[in-house]
């Protein structure tokens, strides 16, 4: 359960129905498409399986009173059939890195053989496909006879899971597509339908894990670029899923009864401020999603922690624990991925992700998040072209040509509220009510919801170990 309602599942198709494939297409175009999406089918679905993903990661508490952690590459997860074949496909796709080894000459921006690779994949993808999985799935054909199969819906969502290669980048909205991939393998019924959070579990420890790993040695090898950068006032360069399944892992033990913990840490769990300690990262990495994402940012930055990840080093002096932290972060999500529109518009949708209006939505009110995108040329009447990525939220005095205040590299999420209730660098908003763990249905775009009265202040320039709390710790 969570907050009292009952956990959703992400409802699988009855094969005895039959069903209307559609190869999927781009709907989003401009920033009121945004708006539409977060009332669509589409993203009730990915919602629903993001959360049934993040509960079944939270420790269980076992009838013996014992407690059952997930860490990665723990024996306590067995792998069905589909997740091996699936790990088959990662390994693969790995194999092929040897095919595109990198150019040596002279660049500025990404390395010009990602394109090659990705070439490899795109020219691959049905034979790759159809090795590691059900060749019955693949090919579920549309009862219209239109001639789309399953293969077509999935193919659009694996191929959008690995960068651009025009842009030479990689981002969150890269791995929004490889959840779709996978929720898409579960709405096919690709998955075992068991105890409650087993295949869950597996996906994640298994597959998703495996994902992360994939794409580091791929954005390492080639220099991908961020997509579509915050810069310093986003959370991550290019990832956002293991700080939520991360900080899971680290909550609070809960029966399948029990509603899911707000505040709170599993007893010897590492302090959140432990990401500043690149000894304990170390050690933390090889077990927990979180610390893991946390050691490629080790890997590939120099200097302060505050200094280069501020937004991560503010929500590492959360007192209340990591399930606050894993609170937050699905409601940051949700604000910061799936409500921005330089991340979502090149999302696809067809059968499987439905743009079709989910008959339980709410309008939500537009914010910051939706209207930071290019406005409707149709009243113009002026041609509509696709827009180029836009950088993300900007630190709330960096507006006009003021400077930056001294030291201010630590300042307060952007999306912090004012003392006055409004939203930073944004218009006034009304609080909105916390909706983090309710069943979707849907969640409005907001900025951050969870942002506190008071920003937090900047980083100590003489004590970089010291934590801050983020805007939204209360």
């Amino acid at each position: 359960m969570a907050d009292g309602f009952p956990l959703r599942v992400l409802p699988t198709l009855d094969p005895s129905a039959g069903h209307n494939f559609i190869t999927p297409i781009k709907r989003i175009n401009e920033s009121q498409d945004v708006s539409e999406f977060l009332v669509s089918k589409a993203y009730v679905d990915i919602m629903t399986f993001l959360l049934q993903l993040n509960r079944a990661m939270f420790p269980a508490k076992l009838p013996d009173g014992t407690i059952q952690t997930w860490p990665i590459n723990t024996d306590a997860v067995e792998f069905s059939a589909p997740i091996r074949q699936l790990q088959q496909l990662l390994i693969k796709l790995e194999e092929l890195l040897e095919e595109a080894p990198p150019d040596t000459g002279p660049r500025r921006f990404g390395n010009i053989s990602f394109r090659r690779w990705h070439e490899l994949v795109e020219a691959r993808a049905s034979e790759l496909l159809e090795e590691c999985l059900s060749s019955k799935l693949l090919q579920t054909k549309s009862v219209d006879s239109n001639g789309v199969t399953a293969e077509e819906e999935l193919k659009a969502y694996f191929l959008g899971s690995w960068g651009s290669p025009q842009r030479l980048d990689y981002g969150t909205g890269h791995e929004l597509s490889f959840l779709a991939f996978l929720a898409a393998i579960w709405k096919l019924n690709g998955f075992p339908q068991s105890t409650p959070g087993v295949e869950e579990r597996a996906l994640v420890l298994g597959v998703i894990q495996p994902y992360l790993e994939l794409v580091r040695t791929i954005i390492k090898r080639y220099t991908l670029e961020p997509a579509g950068s915050h810069g310093v006032w986003g959370l991550d360069d290019h990832s956002f899923i293991p700080y939520i399944f991360g900080s899971a892992q680290l909550a609070p033990a809960v029966s399948e009864s029990d509603l899911t913990p707000e505040e709170g840490s599993l007893p010897d769990a590492p302090a959140p401020n432990s990401v500043t300690k690149a000894n304990i990262v170390e050690r933390e990495r090889r077990s927990n999603l979180y610390f893991s994402a946390i050691g490629f940012i080790y890997d590939v930055k120099k200097g302060p922690f505050w200094e280069h990840s501020p937004m991560l080093y503010d929500i590492s002096g959360i007192p209340a624990g990591w399930a606050k932290i894993n609170k937050g972060m699905i409601k940051m999500y949700n604000a910061e991925v799936l409500s921005k529109f330089p991340v979502v518009q090149h999302f696809p949708f067809g059968s499987l992700f439905s743009w079709d209006r989910d008959p339980n939505a709410v309008p939500p009110p537009m914010s910051v998040h939706t209207t930071s995108a290019p406005r409707s040329q149709r009243e113009s009447g002026a041609p509509i072209t696709e827009q180029p990525p836009q950088s993300g939220t900007r630190a709330p005095w960096a507006s006009g040509t003021r400077a930056a205040p001294p030291g201010g590299v630590g300042t307060a999420a952007p999306w912090a509220t004012r003392r006055d209730g409004g939203l930073s660098g944004g218009p006034t908003s009304s609080a909105l009510p916390d909706t983090s763990r309710l069943p979707p249905g849907p969640m409005a775009p907001t900025r951050a919801p969870w942002a506190g009265s008071a920003s937090a202040g900047p980083a100590p320039a003489g004590d970089p170990s010291h934590t801050t709390k983020a805007p939204w710790a209360k």
